[in-house]
């Protein structure tokens, strides 16, 4: 996935995941528009930033946040992970993440420190 927006084959895949609402649904974003509010979605959960600082492009960042409330509610979410870590499998592609973290010499068996424990 890009930093900046699904990929068209991404966004096959995800959109049939996604919940069928009915045509003759009242006010609100048309299913249509999910493929910028996932942008968005992405974007928030990518940079940490309160939902009030999704950008502009992606939609109103209160729909944003609605509706990544209800597709968690509602385990799409869930169905996104399984199903993109199923495709990377497949593909054999694999994102493997790693943070190193320094800690004091102390906590890190340095002087004064037996190194064998009774």
């Amino acid at each position: 996935m890009s930093w900046g927006a699904l990929s068209e084959p991404e966004w096959r895949v995800l959109r049939g995941l996604l919940p069928i609402y009915a045509k003759d649904r009242g006010c609100g974003r048309r299913p249509e528009q999910n493929r910028s509010i996932i942008n968005g979605i992405l974007w928030r959960l990518r940079c940490g930033t309160p939902w009030r600082g999704v950008p502009p492009k992606y939609g109103n960042w209160n729909t944003i946040y609605r509706r990544f409330r209800r597709w968690s509610e509602a385990g799409v979410w869930e169905a996104f992970s399984v199903t993109l870590a199923e495709i990377m499998v497949e593909s054999g592609h694999y994102s493997i993440d790693s943070i190193t973290v320094r800690v004091h010499v102390s906590a890190a068996g340095g002087k004064g420190e037996s190194s064998t424990r009774s």
